[in-house]
């Protein structure tokens, strides 16, 4: 009998050492092995709703022109994406950066005549550029995004977690190259250290706490909620 308890023990202790069960695919999920990070959208994956860095329908920016002041001017991007000035006329600005703008309307004047123009755009307020966050947040809602948005910075932005939300149950949904992609992140491991706050962007959708697309996660992952990466995969 004490050798079959020994026996029974050293199994046990074996498979307790064993490696964890390998991450596959599904029909509806395809896991993209080696990589953890959701890749950034390109601009045409931004176009219906740019970063702050692009200029969107409905935005107010700040023109000024130093040595024509009369130009300076604040003003909002229409529906269509374009604004009209004085001596510069009808400017597409939609999914321009301020830069860009700027570089456009100087050569608009140049053509007008205007020696050397300097002109400087500035987003003074943005319609366009927003982020998705629902499911256990206090605030659940439409956030503005910037250049340094990050998913803990949303989430903080929504009034942070609610009372019962799992922090280890949290999804990022984003477009990119037309393709639809998802992330499965733990909120008490980012704030661990134990890998860096994901950058988020204009049109992702967080999902915090159970989600139907939680559960396409649901068949593949039977391990312990995520501990030192978090899980990223293309949708079908």
């Amino acid at each position: 009998m004490r050798t079959l308890c020994i026996a029974l023990s050293a199994a046990a202790l074996l498979s307790g050492c064993a490696a964890p069960q390998q991450i596959t695919s599904t029909e509806r999920l395809t896991v993209i092995q080696g990589s953890s990070v959701l890749p950034p959208p390109n601009r045409g994956d931004l176009t219906a709703s740019d970063r702050p860095a692009l200029i969107g329908p409905l935005d107010t920016i700040q023109v000024d022109v130093f040595n024509v002041p009369d130009l300076s001017r604040e003003m909002q991007v229409d529906a269509s994406g374009r604004i009209a000035m004085p001596l510069v006329g009808t400017v597409d600005a939609r999914g321009r950066t301020a830069e860009e703008l700027s570089r456009t309307i100087e050569a608009a004047l140049r053509t007008r005549g205007v020696r050397r123009p300097e002109v400087i755009v500035n987003i003074k307020s943005s319609v366009s550029q927003v982020v998705t966050v629902d499911g256990q947040v206090v605030e659940p809602g439409l956030y503005p995004v910037t250049n340094q948005m990050t998913l803990l910075r949303v989430v903080a932005s929504a009034r942070g977690l609610s009372e019962f939300a799992r922090q280890d149950d949290v999804v990022v949904l984003r477009t990119v190259d037309g393709r639809r992609m998802a992330g499965l992140y733990n909120i008490a491991a980012i704030r661990r250290g134990a890998y860096d706050d994901p950058p988020v962007y204009a049109n992702d959708i967080i999902i915090v706490g159970d989600s139907p697309q939680r559960r396409l996660f649901r068949d593949i992952v039977s391990v312990s909620p995520l501990i030192a990466a978090p899980l990223i995969a293309l949708l079908q």
